[in-house]
């Protein structure tokens, strides 16, 4: 019997994503050219750790790396982002959301797996300058679509020293299992469990992060009131792990919260420019009013100066740089 291909929407990566249809039972054929490895790869061994966990993640059923094509489990079309977006109570959602990101933290960071060449895939961990890699994309990228060059690079220098001392600030050691790109259209309901897709990324790094993606999420409205709601029945869950200082968590999770913003207008940014992506910039208006509801903390006084002082508030609501 013939197959049928179907192209689906993309993310934000370089892949390609097609339904296979075969004897009424659907796969996805996923394709990647560029940075193979970490797109092809990584994304196989991670799915292997989380499934060994516990964790709905998709089969992986072929692969052909020379060719760049794996073939994997289809999840179906229904995300949280659709699910969340028609509901008005959101928070029971939210909660087994946040349970799933409490499991995952649980994962043991030095397990290892073997990948396809049969080598150990060893996790990579956040640093400080990773931190920067990631913030250093709003200053190359967003800066330089409504400021010269010269102007970019005397904010981008004063910035990153800012950021350095704050990054210095982080309590929480990089010791946890971070999904690193734990959003609501990367959660999908699969019959009554949680699937997780778009898992490539994944790093050792600090307990806040998964729930800042989650709670900060760019791509769905919610109010100040809902965040907390969900922040506080993490921390409710957290509090019984003798380790869990909650003052020194609310600081870590407002740091990465404002890394996150500036990596993610750096991100749509680069998406517009480079790979003509330009539906990616409808959501920097909300991404700008999330960094700029945690930048009011003190640690932030002197980057919301610099931030303030060089991008208006009209610009911040652009959504169309063309």
């Amino acid at each position: 019997m013939k197959s049928k291909l179907q192209k689906i929407k993309s993310d934000a990566s370089f892949r390609s994503f097609y339904r296979v249809t075969s004897n009424k039972k659907n796969q996805i054929l996923v394709t990647a050219q560029k940075e193979k490895y970490s797109n092809l790869i990584a994304y196989m061994v991670i799915n292997k750790i989380l499934r060994k966990n516990k964790i709905l993640a998709p089969k992986v059923y072929e692969h052909n790396y020379s060719k760049g094509t794996i073939l994997i489990e289809d999840f179906g079309n229904l995300s949280f982002h659709k699910i969340l977006s028609k509901k008005k109570k959101k928070l029971a959602t939210y909660k087994n959301l946040v349970n799933l990101i409490l499991k995952m933290q649980k994962i043991n960071p030095k397990l290892k797996i073997k990948d396809i060449f049969n080598k150990n895939y060893v996790l990579k961990k956040y640093s400080n300058k990773y931190l920067h890699k990631e913030s250093d994309l709003f200053f190359d990228w967003y800066l330089p679509l409504f400021l010269n060059k010269k102007k970019t690079l005397y904010i981008k220098r004063k910035a990153k020293k800012i950021l350095t001392r704050v990054y210095k600030k982080l309590n929480y050691p990089n010791s946890y299992f971070v999904h690193r790109d734990f959003h609501v259209q990367n959660l999908m309901k699969v019959g009554k469990r949680i699937g997780l897709i778009d898992s490539q990324d994944a790093i050792i790094g600090n307990p806040a992060y998964d729930l800042v993606s989650l709670i900060d999420d760019v791509r769905i409205k919610t109010s100040r009131n809902l965040k907390e709601k969900i922040y506080n029945y993490y921390t409710e869950k957290k509090i019984k792990d003798y380790n869990f200082n909650n003052s020194n968590f609310l600081e870590d999770f407002k740091i990465l919260s404002i890394q996150r913003s500036l990596k993610i207008i750096g991100i749509f940014s680069r998406l517009f420019r480079r790979d003509k992506k330009d539906e990616y910039l409808k959501l920097l208006p909300y991404a700008w009013k999330l960094l700029e509801t945690r930048i009011d903390s003190k640690i932030f006084l002197e980057l919301k100066k610099i931030l303030d002082e060089n991008i208006s508030k009209t610009v911040r609501k652009k959504s169309n740089f063309v």
